[in-house]
């Protein structure tokens, strides 16, 4: 009688190819997440899809798949021909703004940045939030001074952004990114001096490592290198001088909080989920701000 090799004790064995059962494999479907074999891989944005899934078909169904189906990345948005279109945009808008600072008067600049009340009040050619300007909860995302501060802005944006416009897709990828700059404007705008400007678009880049993070866990990756990288800039945020800090925190808890809901939301459900968290945070938002305006007028 034939015998198989033992194997050391409590070694448990790989599951099978769905599709080829006597195929050990080690890797999921990153949409239905069951295992397939690399005769089965079909690439993705992220990850590997399986045939069903890469098809438009829902598992178990042995119809063609739809006419119009088309496949999805893994937060269930629609796959793009340039995955990195958006990505290259809110760069676009961020160098675009940063060379008008450079080369228009300085009221540009004044108008842009994020500030409470402006101190000389009746009539000082600025205002504030506080005086009804809420636009600058949005301008200062996009505004930068120094060609250091867009540099790093812009390169975290590049190599955060990609994967996640990729894994999520556009529409829920923009949504991440201007919630989470609206959410740490708002928290600069609550905690930080009324007369003090800010400025950048970290409060979203964070927000960004916030989702990567979100990201990460959902593909059931190494999180070690994606811990190291956030602690190291955020011990740049607590150290380093004229840093606002308030943004980087807001940008960073909306970003997890959104990320982790557009990426773990149930799939009957996704939608509800998804957008319904950007929702919530977005209402935190205007409470915050409302409060704020409240305590400066």
């Amino acid at each position: 009688m034939d015998h198989a090799a033992a194997g050391p004790p409590g070694a448990q064995s790989l599951p099978g190819c769905y599709r080829h059962p006597d195929r050990e494999t080690g890797i999921r479907c990153t949409r239905c997440e069951r295992p397939i074999c690399p005769d089965c891989m079909v690439n993705a944005s992220v990850g590997f899809h399986c045939p069903d899934c890469a098809a438009g078909r829902t598992p178990g169904d042995k119809g063609p798949a739809p006419a119009a189906s088309r496949p999805r990345t893994l937060a269930g948005g629609t796959v793009a021909a340039d995955p990195h279109l958006l990505t290259k945009i809110l760069i676009g808008i961020n160098v675009a703004v940063f060379i008008a600072v450079q080369a228009l008067p300085s009221s540009f600049l004044s108008d842009m940045v994020l500030i409470g009340r402006w101190p000389p009040a009746p009539f000082a050619p600025t205002e504030g939030v506080a005086d009804g300007e809420w636009y600058r909860l949005v301008s200062t995302m996009f505004t930068h001074q120094e060609i250091w501060h867009i540099g790093f802005n812009m390169i975290s944006l590049w190599f955060l952004g990609g994967p996640l416009e990729a894994a999520l897709g556009r529409a829920r990828y923009l949504a991440l990114y201007l919630v989470s700059g609206l959410a740490g404007s708002a928290l600069t705008y609550l905690l930080a001096a009324p007369t003090t400007a800010t400025l950048g678009a970290s409060g979203a880049v964070f927000g960004l490592f916030g989702a990567t993070a979100a990201l990460v866990r959902r593909l059931n990756a190494d999180m070690r290198p994606v811990v190291v990288l956030l602690v190291i800039n955020l011990i740049f945020t607590f150290t380093w001088a004229n840093i606002a800090w308030q943004a980087h925190i807001g940008g960073l808890v909306a970003g997890g909080v959104i990320g982790f809901a557009m990426l773990h939301a149930p799939r009957e459900r996704r939608t509800l989920v998804q957008y319904g968290s950007c929702a919530l945070v977005l209402l935190v938002v205007v409470g915050l701000t409302l409060l704020r305006t409240t305590q400066l007028t």
